[in-house]
């Protein structure tokens, strides 16, 4: 995902993270220095939902203009399979083997 804060706020004319921090604040949104500085510079690992709606609030968008899905990105993370020589396309057949039954349990 493509996180956005920074173009979205410079949109609303508010080009530093402490601006934002304080607009934040009026909303109910308390952030600590370092978790403002993670958000303004940086692609979180993780948002709470509500912290989300308030900076949709703040700045007068939906999550949707926050975060931008990057579908390129999730393709080159899934490997690709070897093609073995002389292999077909088609899975094995998995049938079970007959073996001895099972053994009584000890008395």
């Amino acid at each position: 995902m493509l996180w956005n804060l920074r173009l979205k706020a410079a949109e609303r004319g508010i080009w530093k993270s402490a601006e934002l921090r304080r607009m934040l604040a009026d909303a109910g949104l308390e952030l600590s220095l370092g978790k403002m500085s993670a958000l303004w510079t940086g692609t979180p690992t993780t948002v709470r939902l509500d912290d989300l709606d308030v900076i949709c609030h703040v700045l007068a968008c939906q999550p949707s203009d926050l975060l931008v899905p990057e579908p390129d990105k999730v393709a080159a993370r899934k490997p690709a399979r070897e093609k073995i020589a002389g292999a077909s396309d088609v899975a094995p057949i998995v049938r079970p083997r007959p073996g001895n039954p099972r053994s009584m349990p000890p008395l």
